[in-house]
């Protein structure tokens, strides 16, 4: 009986009566066991991917780095409070999402999956190129944290927000706090 696995290669041969074959009607089903190795999944980086690589690289296309969805709502209910923004200011240390220079306050918003938001459900490392994935989060987190060092080393107060405590049943609580953070 013949077994193909995900990882065995078969291949067809004439009948030469080779010990590691099996014989059917002159042609010999000759199997070799082969497994993935480090090189392989170095240099194919959709290696056990569930999508192909144009299907990966569009919905890597479509994920923002400003402007996002939380940001926007948060923007929005400073704004309909009467408070005045600016935005990504590069003289800043990590370019700051929402920048409040009459209160000296400084707002990040940040995604759950992208910053390592620790006890969060949307924060799970990918189960493929797991050691990929923990050193880019904690990259991120590190350059959080040197980014928000320098900021209060220059005098400015910080607002941290994850995505997740802007979703609908968390939404009125947390911009609350955001307002109260602000202006006490």
């Amino acid at each position: 009986m013949l077994t193909i696995n995900k990882c065995t290669k078969t291949t067809v041969v004439p009948n030469n009566n080779s010990n590691n074959s099996t014989t059917s009607n002159n042609l010999t089903f000759s199997t070799t066991q082969t497994t993935p190795t480090a090189s392989t999944t170095q240099t194919n980086p959709h290696y056990m991917d569930v999508h192909n690589p144009d299907t990966r690289s569009y919905n890597m296309s479509q994920i923002k780095g400003r402007d996002t969805q939380p940001e926007l709502m948060v923007r929005k209910f400073l704004f309909s409070k009467g408070l005045r923004y600016r935005l990504y200011d590069k003289k800043l240390p990590g370019k700051p999402d929402i920048i409040l220079p009459k209160y000296k306050t400084i707002i990040m918003v940040h995604g759950c999956f992208w910053h390592g938001h620790e006890g969060c459900k949307y924060f799970v490392i990918p189960k493929t190129r797991t050691e990929w994935w923990t050193e880019k989060i904690n990259k991120n987190k590190a350059n959080d944290e040197k980014n928000e060092i320098g900021l209060i080393a220059l005098g400015w107060k910080m607002i941290k927000v994850f995505g997740c405590e802007l979703q609908k049943d968390k939404k009125e609580t947390t911009l609350q706090h955001i307002l109260e953070s602000i202006i006490h």
